[in-house]
């Protein structure tokens, strides 16, 4: 049987604060005007995007498009990745972005046009881009795998997933990222933790105490924070920046600049090359309010293991 032709559309309705779902016809009618004929699939459930994309490489599609926010992309991602590890080349991967954040399409430079989406995927152009693979610790104690192609932070960024995960996203993007991080920022505890950073070289142990700690593929999180400018998605490297511990007041001022990028270079901001690093926490009484972060999704607690996986996966960008 030969491998189907079609691009397969994995489409979350539920992303957009569910205006994907009213928009869905629409959406792929402009993506078939420029793909031609397409199979489209819904997800229904969470992980269902995992599901459908390893599905997708496994019946050897050449082309996967995610519709939806970085949730969903994140979910993509890990089902080619799964069918990656089982040795079965995965498809070209296509966005189409409908959700709050957008944070990875602005690394790629994809501006948030449908045409543009549409224009990227059709024009067959890709780049190579690294994944980092991750173990960690669930909540219930069990130890687990993902991967992530954007960025994975620890500390007050995992509190603000909870957070905006818990309120259903019903009123937004931009409010509900906003009420999330005060929230989150008041709630935050300086953490202590113990950073071993892998390289060619060898390893390095680093001791580091802060609110949040983000191990960066790609350059902006928490629906438009550039918290790592000089990120690249295709260097075999992670770039590890630490926030700092300053007082939760010095710390909503001074995160400010982390929307323009500016922060880099300033007294509390540290930061760090590696290809790997390991990370445990050592005040062990605030381990809960050091949740992971995952390409924007909730996920677990510490300790983690992650390494960059280079040229993981082809996306479709602009150039």
């Amino acid at each position: 049987m030969s491998a189907p032709s079609k691009p397969l559309v994995i489409l979350n309705p539920h992303s957009q604060g569910g205006r994907t779902a009213a928009l869905a016809d629409e959406l792929m009618s402009v993506l078939g005007g420029y793909l031609g004929p397409l199979d489209v699939t819904h997800t229904s459930a969470p992980r269902d995007a995992v599901r459908l994309a390893e599905q997708a490489a496994r019946e050897s599609r050449a082309v996967v498009v995610a519709v939806g926010g970085d949730g969903t992309i994140h979910e993509v991602v890990n089902g080619l990745m799964a069918a990656r590890a089982a040795g079965i080349r995965p498809p070209k991967l296509g966005i189409l972005g409908q959700g709050t954040g957008g944070d990875f399409r602005k690394t790629l430079r994809l501006e948030h046009r449908l045409d543009q989406y549409c224009k990227a995927i059709a024009g067959g152009k890709t780049q190579a881009v690294d994944v980092g693979a991750l173990k960690y610790r669930t909540r219930q104690g069990d130890d687990a795998q993902a991967y992530f192609i954007n960025i994975l932070s620890v500390g007050m960024g995992g509190l603000v997933d909870e957070y905006v995960a818990n309120s259903g996203r019903k009123l937004g993007g931009t409010v509900a990222y906003l009420g999330a991080s005060f929230r989150a920022l008041i709630n935050s505890e300086v953490g202590l933790l113990r950073c071993t950073l892998h390289d060619d070289d060898g390893a390095r142990e680093v001791a580091v105490a802060t609110r949040t700690l983000a191990i960066c593929n790609g350059q902006f999180f928490g629906g438009g924070m550039q918290v790592a400018p000089m990120a690249s998605l295709h260097d075999g490297y992670f770039d590890v920046v630490s926030l700092g511990a300053a007082s939760r007041t010095k710390f909503a001022l001074a995160s400010m600049k982390i929307y323009s990028g500016s922060h880099i270079g300033q007294p509390d901001v540290q930061v760090w090359r590696c290809k790997g690093i390991d990370i445990d926490i050592k005040n062990n009484h605030i381990r809960d309010k050091f949740p992971l972060d995952v390409d924007g999704e909730p996920l677990g607690l510490l300790p983690i293991s992650v390494e960059v996986m280079p040229a993981a996966l082809e996306v479709f960008a602009n150039a």
